[in-house]
């Protein structure tokens, strides 16, 4: 599958919602494509930052790692999702790993050209506010998750943020990365799955995974 015209998806970036066509013109003239091969790290925890990413194609996984060398995911990228551009705003390093689950595409949008163009229509730092509200209240989703989704709620919505609208879909990470995502332990995750299998809601076959009773699943996620 071809990857999307990126000065089309760049117009579809939250961050960029309030920028006009002189703007986004800026923005694509100064991004470049980087083409990525699975395992390829796209930047390292605590390094210098100078840009942010938006996916064209396949999927990035962002990630901590724990001084033992445990890794926790964080998230899971997209086609036209944003990342790594936390350190925009506060010039800190890397808050996190982002590294492809396979081969991919993303555009690298230099920080230079939007702080030039901020500075010029200051203005437009309306979309930077709306995007961190947006953040905020993941984050907040996010927490209650923690507290009032036990264990096999919180794979059942994972499992659905993972297929999107598609019925049958790959987990495009190992059992112990979907673990991190999940927060919990890779049996507990996998006991999980062991009994939406049983209860008919989804059925395996081999790496690809069928959504037989999305319903279920949705009602279990919540």
């Amino acid at each position: 599958m071809a990857a999307p015209d990126p000065a089309e998806l760049l117009r579809d970036v939250e961050l960029f919602e309030l920028f006009g066509d002189e703007d986004h013109a800026r923005v694509r003239d100064a991004a470049e494509v980087l083409k990525l091969d699975r395992s390829d790290v796209i930047f390292e925890e605590g390094a210098e930052a100078d840009a942010c990413f938006v996916m064209l194609q396949g999927r990035v996984a962002i990630s901590n790692k724990s001084i033992d060398g445990r890794e926790s995911m964080v998230a899971i990228m997209g086609t036209g999702d944003l990342f790594g551009e936390m350190s925009l705003f506060d010039d800190g390093g890397r808050s996190a790993e982002a590294r492809a689950l396979e081969s991919c595409e993303a555009l690298r949008v230099p920080y230079s050209v939007l702080r030039q163009i901020w500075e010029d229509r200051p203005e437009l730092l309306w979309s930077v506010v709306r995007m961190l509200s947006r953040r905020i209240r993941t984050t907040d989703e996010a927490l209650a998750d923690s507290f009032f989704l036990d264990v096999t709620g919180r794979t059942a919505k994972h499992l659905l943020d993972l297929a999107g609208e598609d019925d049958v879909f790959e987990i495009p990470i190992t059992q112990e990365e979907l673990a991190g995502l999940v927060g919990a332990s890779r049996e507990r995750v996998n006991k999980a799955i062991a009994s939406f299998l049983k209860l008919g809601w989804v059925e395996q076959d081999g790496p690809r995974y069928r959504i037989l009773k999305r319903r279920e699943l949705e009602i279990r996620s919540h």
